[in-house]
């Protein structure tokens, strides 16, 4: 598989996996991973992936890692590989996830 067609295939993952978030959160999403928005993703990333550290707090959670990790994974490539397999994992093992029926690709 070629590099733009790994990049097609993670973006189309991730835009299932936005779509399942609230209005808010998906219109946030978005325009972090906006290429400009670079100055502003890898900050958010680190700080979600801290805040998940604190996870036995009220406000913050586990569901602080992943996306921290999937918005750092926009500028780090090794990020982008791990990513990659995990979206590959969860539409093969759960893609009721991502909205999609079972054994539907």
């Amino acid at each position: 598989m070629s590099d733009a067609e790994r990049d097609q295939e993670r973006e189309r993952r991730l835009g299932l996996l936005i779509r399942r978030l609230p209005e808010g959160f998906q219109r946030m999403i978005r325009r972090l991973r906006q290429p400009s928005a670079r100055w502003l993703r890898i900050p958010a990333g680190v700080l979600l992936i801290i805040g998940s550290i604190f996870s036995i707090l009220p406000v913050f959670g586990l569901w602080m890692l992943p996306l921290g990790i999937v918005l750092l994974a926009d500028d780090v490539p090794v990020l982008q590989r791990a990513t990659d397999r995990v979206l590959e994992w969860i539409e093969r093992r759960r893609p009721h996830w991502m909205g999609l029926a079972p054994n539907s690709r």
